[in-house]
C-alpha cells in the first residue's frame, strides 16, 4: 500500500515558551522517501536557531530561546513525486524566571505609613518589569503576620508551568515601647532584710535597652540588674524610695518610663549618735547630743542619761521622729556620763550608748584631820586632802616657813607627822592641780606646851585650823584651858587660844 505524502510540525499550532529555556521544533514528514527540507520565519527575519536535517524530519532548535523568536515558524517539504507541503506554528514568549520581590520601606515601625513593593526581577532584553506599590499604616497587633504577593502571567488556553508565583515575607511591625510597668515582689513594701526584685514590663519590638535610677539619688544603683529585673537582696530602710525603670527602643526611637515607690518596713535602727562638738569637751563648752534612727513606721526617739529613770528631764528628749537632740548650754562637770539613745516601733526597738567626759579643774577640795581628838606630845596626826577634777588633780603638800615661803614637803594626798613636836607648829597647804586649774587648801596647826594647876598637869593638845586657798581662813579646835592655870615652860602662837575660822 503506499502512503500518502503528508506533513506536520511538533508541537503544532501554537506554541508558548519561556525566555532563556530550549525550544525544539520538528517538522516530520510521511509517504515521501527522500524528502527536502527547509525552514524560514515570517517576513523573512532570521531564524534565531539551528536546522538539523535528517532522512524523514528536520529540527529547528532555539537554545537559549530569545525574544526574536517570537514569531511565525514555516516548515517546508519537498518531494518529487509528490509535489511540495508546508505547514507553520507561532511561538509566543513568556519571562517569568522567579517569585516576585517584595520590598518594605522604610522600615515597619508601627502607626506611620510604610509602602510595600512588589516587583518581577528579570535581566532578560526586551522584557517588561511588572511593579505594584501597596501603602498602609502597619499596628502593633500585624507583627508575625504574612503579606503575600501572587503574579499571574495571562496567557489564555495554554497549559504550562508556571502560570503563577507567589512570595510571602512576614511582617516584623517595630513598635513600642507600651504599657510599662513595674511589678515589685514579694511587694513595694517588705520587711528590712527581706529579698526584693522589681521587673520591668514592657511591650516593644525589637526589645529595648532598659535603664534604672531612683528619685533624687545622686549616684547610679548599685544594685544587681540582669536584663529587666533589678535585685535586692538584703534591703535595708535606705532602700526605700521611688525606682524608675526607662525602656528605650533605638530603632523607633522612642522612650517610656514607669515608676514604683517601695517602702521598706522594719524596727528601728540607731544611724547615729554623736556628741558635738567633740565627746570630750571642757567644762563652759556648748553641747548638742544628737540622735538619728531608720524605721518605718517612724520610731519615737527617747534620748536621755542614763543615770535618769525618766524620759524627761534636762538632759533628756523624747521625740515621735526619725531624730532628736539635746542642748547642753555651758556645760558643768554633773552634766559628764553615759547617754543612751532609744528608738522604737510597732516592730521592735534599737538602742545605742555614747559617753560624755567633761574635764574641769579641781572642786570640792578638803582637808580632813585624823585624830581629831585631843593629843599629847609625841603622838601621831593625819592630815587627808581630797579634790574632785577631771583629769583627776595631782595633789602635794606645802608648808609655810617662818619668812613667809613655802616648802614642798610631799606629793602624797596624805600627810602624816609622827612623834609630835613643837618645830611641827605651823600652816600646812594642800594644793590640788590638773591642766585645767588648781585649787588649794589650808590648815594651821597650833602646838600648846603643858598647864600647870595645882593638883594636875594640863595635857599637852594641837590646835588646828583649815585654812583657804586666798583668804586662808582657819578652822581650829577649841583648847579649854583653866582660868587658874600658870603657864610654865610652854610654847605658843597665842597668848589665848580659841576657835579661828
Amino acid at each position: 500500500v503506499v502512503k500518502a505524502f503528508e506533513m506536520e510540525i511538533i508541537p503544532a499550532d501554537r506554541i508558548v515558551a519561556q525566555i532563556g529555556d530550549t525550544l525544539i521544533l520538528t517538522c516530520n514528514t510521511t509517504g515521501c522517501a527522500s524528502p527536502s527540507f527547509s525552514w524560514r520565519a515570517q517576513m523573512d527575519t532570521p531564524l534565531g536557531g539551528k536546522v538539523s536535517n535528517h532522512r524523514t524530519y528536520s529540527t529547528l532548535t532555539m537554545n537559549p530561546v530569545s525574544i526574536v523568536n517570537s514569531q511565525l515558524y514555516i516548515c517546508n517539504v519537498k518531494c518529487d513525486e509528490k509535489g511540495v507541503k508546508e505547514k507553520h506554528v507561532k511561538v509566543e514568549l513568556y519571562s517569568f524566571p522567579s517569585d516576585p520581590i517584595i520590598e518594605i520601606k522604610p522600615s515597619l515601625v508601627a502607626g506611620e505609613p510604610v509602602t510595600v513593593i512588589y516587583f518581577l526581577q528579570d535581566d532578560s532584553p526586551n522584557t517588561e518589569t511588572k511593579t505594584v506599590t501597596y501603602r498602609f499604616h502597619p499596628m502593633a497587633e500585624d507583627s508575625g503576620k504574612e503579606i503575600t504577593c501572587v503574579a499571574r502571567l495571562p496567557i489564555a488556553n495554554m497549559d504550562f508551568e508556571p502560570k503563577q508565583r507567589t512570595s510571602s515575607q512576614k511582617l516584623n511591625a517595630h513598635f513600642g515601647p507600651q504599657s510599662t510597668t513595674i511589678t515589685a515582689s514579694p511587694g513595694n513594701s517588705p520587711m528590712e532584710g527581706d529579698s526584693l526584685n522589681l521587673t520591668c514590663v514592657t511591650r516593644s519590638n525589637p526589645p529595648p535597652q532598659i535603664v534604672w535610677s531612683k528619685y533624687f539619688a545622686k549616684e547610679s544603683i548599685q544594685h544587681l540588674i540582669k536584663n529587666n529585673v533589678l535585685s535586692i537582696p538584703h534591703v535595708h530602710f535606705n532602700d526605700s524610695g521611688r525606682y524608675i525603670c526607662e525602656v528605650i527602643n533605638l530603632v523607633t526611637n522612642k522612650t517610656e518610663k514607669a515608676a514604683v515607690d517601695v517602702i521598706v518596713q522594719g524596727a528601728p535602727v540607731v544611724t547615729k549618735l554623736s556628741i558635738e562638738p567633740s565627746t570630750t569637751v571642757q567644762e563652759g563648752e556648748n553641747v548638742s547630743i544628737q540622735c538619728s534612727a531608720e524605721s518605718n513606721p517612724p520610731p519615737k526617739i527617747i534620748l536621755r542619761r542614763k543615770s535618769e529613770n525618766a524620759d524627761i528631764g534636762p538632759n533628756s528628749a523624747t521625740r515621735p521622729n526619725s531624730a532628736t537632740s539635746i542642748l547642753l548650754p555651758s556645760v558643768t562637770f554633773q552634766n559628764g556620763g553615759d547617754y543612751e539613745c532609744v528608738a522604737e516601733n510597732k516592730f521592735g526597738n534599737s538602742r545605742s550608748e555614747i559617753t560624755l567626759n567633761v574635764k574641769y579643774g579641781p572642786k570640792n577640795t578638803m582637808i580632813t584631820v585624823i585624830p581629831t581628838a585631843v593629843l599629847k606630845e609625841g603622838e601621831t596626826v593625819t592630815m587627808k586632802c581630797t579634790s574632785s577634777g577631771n583629769p583627776p588633780p595631782v595633789i602635794s603638800w606645802n608648808k609655810k616657813k617662818a619668812t613667809g615661803e613655802s616648802e614642798k614637803i610631799s606629793k602624797n594626798a596624805t600627810l602624816t607627822i609622827q612623834n609630835l613636836k613643837s618645830q611641827d607648829l605651823g600652816l600646812y597647804e594642800c594644793e590640788a592641780y590638773n591642766q585645767f586649774g588648781k585649787e588649794e587648801k589650808a590648815v594651821e596647826l597650833y602646838v600648846q606646851g603643858l598647864l600647870e594647876e595645882p593638883d594636875q598637869m594640863i595635857p599637852l593638845i594641837i590646835a588646828f585650823s583649815s585654812v583657804a586657798a586666798v583668804a586662808v581662813p582657819a578652822v581650829a579646835i577649841l583648847i579649854y584651858v583653866s582660868r587658874q592655870a600658870k603657864i610654865n615652860g610652854s610654847y605658843s602662837l597665842v597668848k589665848a587660844l580659841r576657835l579661828k575660822v
